[in-house]
């Protein structure tokens, strides 16, 4: 006997064995129990989530000897035989082929008259039901509107708005749900199980996603995978037999953009390059992960969901959600949706790839328009409390500027060349005078002196001094810390390089010269 694929041998037979659409499959139950049933239907939605195997169920349901059921009994002649599309009595038409008038005139409309061979109704199964020509929904209109008693019709369509409303209008409409994934993954398991598949829980989660809501197309890709990996099916598997990024991939891009490498983003585009992915992909699974990383940063709740995530995801997503804003994050789903699109246009898409995540790493320097107001404020407010404590103060000065008069004094640098600080000397303003609050001055108090170094600083010192910055104080950080053109680091000093048209930010950087010390000790 030749080889059933699961798609057809695990199709339900039953209402109860249709998956994710209990609305309609309770409404006809309900329907049947009561005898108010219809005499035209329309089943609508996607691809392979049920609306031939419903007609057919409920073909069954009409014709069965026990009928007409809700139950169907599955061993009677005509449960048997619609069940394997050869009841006489029970017609599918293909209307993607049967397009024309004549087809449907001699396979309808000369039929309608004809009482049913051995079944209790003629049921005509029309799929595709919109790709009929308009004088073909002129023939069929008059007979869906006043069918025999013995006919019932069920058309099914993957596009309502295409049917014309004459025939909508003589017809109950039941529209069909794309399935959500814990359901598809769900069924997978239990085929898995009958068919002594062992298949990880992340592989199955991954299959229902590539699914798409559609039952079918989840168990043809289920087919195809164990035909690759055999007895055991991994994520590794479906990912490498279905073209799907890898999800180490995914998080090491997410993870160059966090750390701001443009380096890593470049190598990154092309590993995957490499690879074989397909590019349009890759950025449509980044989009997915940035999209679960807001809902995380919304509802934490939803780290668990495993429609959101899968279990062995959510360590290193719940890292990397901390490190986005969630202005980054809607920065980065319109970025990677118009990336997308420009992969798909693009000669080069690979080119496209790598601007799009340079791009998505300078966006990280942006911040919002209210913390850039709120900023302004609190250094108007800081200028006006300098100027009345530059009065009180004096020559003598206080704080800051009486710890840089027991210093050395370095002179002034030239415009375009920060002044070097690191220890207490070389943090020392040019004279000895009071300093004005700097606009986002800490409100933690000064952190006392370091100990002096005994050996180098550790090779990650300034990757952790910028992160403190950032992560303390963002709005300075993009605004000041992040425009420098130059940041180098001794033992004993940090030294910021500006070009001369930044001389403000020079300035400004000046200004916090004394959280910066308190952040590198």
């Amino acid at each position: 006997m030749s080889y059933q694929v699961l798609a057809r041998r695990w199709r339900p037979q039953r209402f109860e064995d249709v998956v994710g659409q209990q609305a309609v499959t309770t409404t006809l139950r309900n329907a049947l129990a009561s005898g108010r049933l219809a005499q035209a239907f329309i089943f609508a939605g996607a691809r392979g989530v049920g609306k031939t195997t419903t007609a057919r169920i409920l073909a069954r349901c009409l014709n069965c000897v026990k009928g007409p059921t809700p139950d169907p009994c599955g061993e009677c002649d005509a449960c048997i035989e619609i069940a394997e599309g050869r009841d006489l009595d029970v017609l599918e038409i293909d209307a993607a082929t049967h397009t024309g008038i004549d087809n449907v005139r001699s396979v309808i409309v000369e039929n309608l008259a004809m009482r049913p061979v051995r079944d209790r109704y003629k049921v005509f199964i029309i799929d595709e039901v919109h790709q009929l020509s308009t004088s073909s929904f002129n023939a069929l209109l008059k007979s869906v509107e006043e069918p025999p008693p013995h006919v019932v019709f069920i058309m099914a369509t993957t596009e309502l708005h295409k049917i014309p409303e004459t025939i909508r209008s003589r017809a109950q409409e039941y529209e069909f749900r794309t399935i959500g994934t814990t359901a598809i993954t769900g069924q997978l398991r239990t085929i898995a199980a009958a068919e002594k598949i062992a298949a990880t829980d992340d592989a199955l989660a991954l299959l229902a996603r590539y699914a798409e809501g559609s039952m079918r197309d989840a168990e043809s890709a289920f087919d195809q995978v164990i035909s690759f990996a055999g007895g055991e099916v991994t994520a590794d598997a479906v990912a490498e037999v279905l073209g799907l990024v890898g999800r180490d991939l995914l998080f090491d891009i997410l993870r160059a953009v966090a750390d701001e490498d443009a380096a890593q983003a470049f190598a990154l585009a092309g590993r995957a390059v490499e690879s074989g992915y397909d590019l349009r992909i890759l950025c449509r699974e980044v989009a997915a992960l940035v999209r679960a990383m807001m809902l995380v940063s919304i509802d934490p709740s939803r780290l668990t969901d495993p429609d959101l995530v899968f279990e062995s995801d959510r360590d290193r997503l719940k890292a990397l959600t901390a490190r986005f804003s969630r202005e980054d994050l809607l920065r980065s789903f319109d970025l990677l949706a118009k990336a997308e699109q420009d992969v798909r246009a693009a000669s080069q898409p690979r080119y496209a790839l790598e601007m799009a995540l340079v791009k998505w790493i300078h966006l990280r320097k942006l911040v919002p328009i209210s913390e850039l107001i709120a900023g302004l404020e609190s250094g108007a407010r800081g200028a006006a409390g300098a100027a009345g404590a530059a009065g009180a103060t004096g020559a003598a000065g206080s704080g800051f500027g009486a710890r840089a008069a027991a210093s050395a004094t370095p002179s002034r640098p030239a415009m375009g060349q920060k002044p070097a600080f690191g220890s207490k000397p070389a943090f020392a303003p040019a004279a000895p005078k009071a300093q004005a609050p700097a606009p986002y001055a800490p409100t933690a108090p000064h952190a006392p002196s370091a100990p002096e170094l005994t050996g180098p600083l550790p090779s990650d010192f300034k990757e952790r001094f910028l992160a403190e910055i950032q992560r303390t104080n963002r709005t300075f950080y993009s605004l000041h810390v992040a425009q420098a053109q130059r940041i180098d680091v001794d033992a004993r000093r940090v030294v910021f390089t500006f070009g001369p048209v930044h001389e403000t930010m020079r300035q400004q950087v000046e200004q916090r010269r004394q959280w910066l010390e308190s952040v590198a000790e």
